[in-house]
């Protein structure tokens, strides 16, 4: 879970998500960034989001967005609104980095969707674009479905990438994806027996009680 003022950066991408607002800031109903890309830097790759507006504020530097089939220039002041579904992508059009605010209503889990990004990148499990090497794509499309999509047939491509998906978890890439809770179930050890005969494996029922035979007075 992201934290206000809290910094990620992209190597590969050369995006720096700076967090203004998160999730847990407004109840789920915005996230707010500071992108600062670099002079060659871009988006992964051309995505939509299903249910989530997304509007950038350029503050400093040139940006090439494309929205739909419309390209767009933007300087500092312009103001972009990508509505949801809307086939989208950006990159930095100038020779200096830019600086542009993002805010994506409703924040659903954009804040993991990101930091995930940057970990796969810094881990070395991403493409020269950007984008997450097959097996690590196909998870990251099925845990990020309400965050993104790929612009064209996503239930045909989610049908095609089933395979992969299924061989990414065999070989244990999904553990990324659990909740913390679950990770510290599956790393907790069984306690150690700390008497003979306790632990698993040996029976609850109660020792046999010897009978006690009263004394004659």
């Amino acid at each position: 879970m992201a934290v206000t003022g809290q910094v990620l950066d992209n190597p590969i991408s050369g995006e720096r998500f700076i967090f203004s607002e998160t999730a847990a800031d407004t109840g789920g109903e915005l996230l707010a960034v500071e992108f600062v890309v670099a002079p060659d830097g871009h988006v992964p790759g051309g995505h939509v989001h299903p249910v989530q507006e997304e509007r950038f504020e350029v503050m400093s530097g040139r940006m090439r967005f494309k929205k739909g089939h419309k390209t767009v220039l933007a300087g500092p002041g312009d103001t972009l609104i990508v509505p949801p579904g809307t086939y989208h992508r950006f990159a930095n059009a100038g020779d200096s980095p830019a600086v542009i605010r993002v805010e994506v209503r409703p924040a659903l889990k954009m804040e993991q969707l990101w930091e995930t990004t940057v970990a796969l990148a810094a881990e070395g499990r991403t493409l020269p674009s950007g984008l997450p090497r097959p097996l690590d794509l196909a998870l990251f499309m099925r845990e990020f479905e309400q965050e993104v999509q790929p612009p064209f047939a996503p239930r045909l491509v989610r049908a095609a990438t089933a395979p992969l998906a299924w061989l990414a978890i065999r070989r244990g890439l999904g553990r990324r994806y659990q909740a913390p809770a679950l990770q510290d179930r599956a790393r907790a050890r069984r306690p150690v027996p700390t008497r003979p005969g306790e632990g698993g494996g040996h029976s609850s029922r109660p020792a046999p009680v010897r009978p006690v035979t009263p004394r004659k007075h």
